[in-house]
C-alpha cells in the first residue's frame, strides 16, 4: 500500500515540472518579443529623420546692397623704362646704382672710358678753329677783289671766284663746329643717366663689360607708379568706370584702397575679358608681378537676402531649406554673396517672401516634414 501511494505522487510531481516549464518558456518568449520589438522600435526611431521636428523659420526679404565688381591680375609697373647706353664699343668704368634704388631724373647711373672721345672732341675743337682762320682769310680776299672790282680793275670772273672760296670757307666752319658738337654729345654719353624719376627693378651692368648701343642695362618704374591689371568680365566692363575706388587684397592679405585709373576700351576675343587699370599707393607693399584681387563698387542694387544663420553647407555647397506646402521641406542650392549686416545676399535659389528654415536646418534633409515653433535654445 505505500510503494502504491508514492507513485501518483512522483508522477503528479513531474506533470507540475513539466508545467513550470512550459510556463517559464512562454514567459522568456514573451520578453524576448517585447525585446526584439522594442529594438526595431528603437532602430527606427534612430534612423527617423527630423520628421515632425521643431525648427525656426524666417522669410527671405529685399534689401538694398552695394553692387561689386570683382577680379583677379596682376599687379606690373604704371610705365616702365628700359635703360641702354646710346654709344656702344666702351668699357663700363663703375656702376653708380642698384636694383631697389629710387633715382631722380639725370642722375648718373653708369660711367664708361671715354678717354678716344675726349681725344676726337679735342681734334673737333681745333678743326674749327683752322676753318675760321680760312674763313677770316677768305672774307679780306673778297673784301679786296670786290675793291678792284668797283674801281674797275678786277673782273666779275675773278670777284666771283673769291666770294665763292669766301662761302666755302664758311661752310667749312659750320662742318667744324657740328664735328665738335657730335664729339662733345657721343662724350656726355658716357655717362649713362636716367631718364625719369623712378625705382630701378632691374640691373644687369656689371663694371668692366664692354657695353654695347642699345644694349639693356637697368629698368626703371617710372615715379615708381604701379597698378594692377584687373580682369573683368565683358557683362560687367560697362559698368567700371574710371575714378572709381577699388579695393586690391595681396596673397598674403595686405589690403589698400587704389582707384581706376582707365578701363580698356576692347574685349579679348578669347577669354572674353577686358581690363580696369587700378594705381596703387607705391608704399603699399605690392611689388611688380605680384598676384592680387580687387573689388570694385560700382553703385546699388536691389538683392534677396536670408539670415546668414539659414545657409548650411552639404558637399561644400551652401543651401538653405525652404518651406513648401503641409511644412514639406526643400533643399535649395544657393548661389550666395556679400553680408548685409546679419543676413547674406542671395543671387540665386530663394525668392523673396519664401520662408526658410533658420534653425535646426543642419538636422533635415530634402522632403522632411518639420513643426514651425521655438526650437530648443532658440528663440521665437
Amino acid at each position: 500500500m505505500r510503494s502504491v501511494f508514492v507513485a501518483p505522487y512522483i508522477f503528479t510531481g513531474f506533470k507540475r515540472s513539466a508545467s513550470l516549464v512550459v510556463m517559464t518558456g512562454f514567459v522568456a518568449l514573451s520578453a524576448s518579443l517585447a525585446a526584439c520589438s522594442g529594438g526595431q522600435k528603437a532602430e527606427t526611431d534612430d534612423k527617423a529623420p527630423a520628421q515632425g521636428a521643431l525648427v525656426e523659420a524666417a522669410a527671405a526679404g529685399e534689401s538694398v546692397a552695394p553692387l561689386v565688381v570683382s577680379g583677379s591680375g596682376t599687379v606690373g609697373a604704371w610705365q616702365e623704362a628700359p635703360i641702354g647706353a646710346e654709344v656702344g664699343g666702351l668699357t663700363a668704368t663703375a656702376v653708380l646704382a642698384d636694383e631697389g634704388q629710387y633715382v631722380q631724373q639725370g642722375q648718373p647711373l653708369l660711367k664708361m672710358n671715354d678717354a678716344v672721345l675726349r681725344a676726337q672732341l679735342q681734334q673737333a675743337q681745333a678743326g674749327i678753329q683752322s676753318a675760321r682762320a680760312q674763313a677770316v682769310e677768305a672774307q679780306r680776299a673778297y673784301q679786296r677783289y670786290k675793291e678792284l672790282f668797283d674801281k674797275g680793275y678786277a673782273s666779275q670772273a675773278a670777284l666771283d671766284q673769291r666770294e665763292a672760296s669766301f662761302k666755302t670757307a664758311q661752310a667749312q666752319v659750320a662742318t667744324a663746329e657740328a664735328t665738335a658738337a657730335q664729339a662733345q654729345t657721343q662724350l656726355s654719353q658716357t655717362v649713362v643717366r636716367a631718364p625719369v624719376s623712378g625705382l630701378i627693378t632691374s640691373r644687369t651692368a656689371v663694371a668692366g663689360q664692354i657695353v654695347g648701343a642699345g644694349t639693356e642695362l637697368f629698368r626703371i618704374v617710372r615715379d615708381n607708379r604701379i597698378e594692377m591689371n584687373m580682369e573683368v568680365v565683358e557683362t560687367e566692363l560697362s559698368a567700371v568706370k574710371a575714378g572709381m575706388s577699388a579695393t586690391v587684397t595681396g596673397e598674403t592679405g595686405q589690403s589698400v584702397t587704389g582707384t581706376v585709373r582707365v578701363v580698356t576700351p576692347v574685349v579679348d576675343q578669347q577669354t572674353r575679358l577686358g581690363y580696369a587699370r587700378i594705381s596703387i599707393p607705391a608704399n603699399a607693399g605690392f611689388k611688380p608681378g605680384q598676384f592680387a584681387r580687387a573689388s570694385i563698387t560700382v553703385g546699388d542694387q536691389n538683392v534677396v537676402t536670408i539670415p546668414q544663420k539659414a545657409v548650411v553647407y552639404q558637399q561644400n555647397q551652401p543651401v538653405a531649406f525652404v518651406l513648401g506646402a503641409n511644412n514639406k521641406v526643400t533643399a535649395r542650392k544657393l548661389t550666395t554673396g556679400a553680408l548685409v549686416g546679419q543676413n547674406i545676399v542671395v543671387a540665386q535659389g530663394v525668392t523673396p517672401g519664401e520662408k526658410v528654415v533658420t534653425s535646426g536646418a543642419g538636422f533635415l534633409v530634402d522632403g522632411d516634414t518639420v513643426r514651425i515653433g521655438k526650437a530648443a535654445g532658440g528663440k521665437q
